[in-house]
């Protein structure tokens, strides 16, 4: 899962160079400096908050998964923990793209939830 979870974030961009493609010289901006905002698409916009989202979030979740690991404490709460985080991370990533707002927190929180399964077996 967390490999999997990894891969995730290296194709999120692919959605919101999508958006940048659309937009005249989208591509050449996108290759160049930066300097000026681009206009693009709102949803390409909320793709590019849901990757700095997400990579905010993974991080928490690659420390928990591999001291779980090491410290010989995986099981099937912490496999739980990693798929639902998997689930809901990918799920989130579609919400916040799609711009739906209160569905995009409640799938936030239950990948928060999938990681306290795991931290909580650190400390069994």
């Amino acid at each position: 899962m967390l490999v999997a979870t990894g891969l995730i974030s290296a194709l999120i961009p692919l959605i919101y160079t999508a958006g940048r493609a659309m937009v005249p010289g989208g591509l050449r901006w996108d290759v160049g400096n930066r300097d000026k905002p681009l206009p693009v698409p709102a949803w390409a916009s909320r793709a590019e908050r849901a990757h700095a989202n997400f990579t905010e979030n993974f991080a928490l979740f690659a420390v928990l998964v591999l001291v779980a690991h090491v410290a010989g404490k995986a099981n099937d709460m912490t496999a739980l923990g990693a798929t639902l985080f998997f689930c809901a991370r990918l799920a989130h990533v579609v919400v916040y793209t799609a711009g739906l707002v209160y569905v995009r927190t409640a799938v936030f929180f239950v990948g928060v939830i999938a990681e306290i399964l795991i931290l909580v077996q650190l400390f069994r």
